[in-house]
């Protein structure tokens, strides 16, 4: 199993929610981070206030207002996910973000307590 984190632009997130639905990976979890990659945050598509502490710097933001992604998948759909994140995520422009893939050594599902694969299910 390997967990996928994906560091995606906040207008993207309901794509991406199709894209993986349609894959049959409808659960997953999203939350609201910010940070900053090579461009250093510069970022045009920020279109919210920002607080006081994060505003822009000379050349740049302090940070960009992103969305995280993140899902546990079978090691034989990482392929298969990973390649459609980035279908539907790319843009080619700086801040399209970032995918990582970690391994997962066991997943128990509470209710049940299903391990493995079957917990993924």
């Amino acid at each position: 199993m390997k967990e996928i984190l994906a560091i995606i632009r906040p207008k993207q997130v309901s794509r991406t929610k199709d894209v993986l639905e349609k894959l049959g990976f409808p659960g997953f979890t999203a939350g609201c981070v910010l940070g900053r990659g090579k461009q250093r945050g510069i970022a045009g598509e920020i279109t919210c206030e920002l607080p006081a502490d994060l505003h822009s710097v000379p050349g740049g933001s302090k940070y960009v207002p992103k969305r995280l992604v993140s899902l546990v998948v079978p090691d034989e759909d990482v392929e298969l996910v990973v390649k459609a994140l980035i279908k539907v995520n790319q843009t080619r422009q700086f801040g399209d973000g970032r995918i990582f893939v970690c391994p997962v050594d066991n997943v128990v599902r509470v209710r049940t307590n299903e391990e493995g694969d079957a917990a993924l299910k």
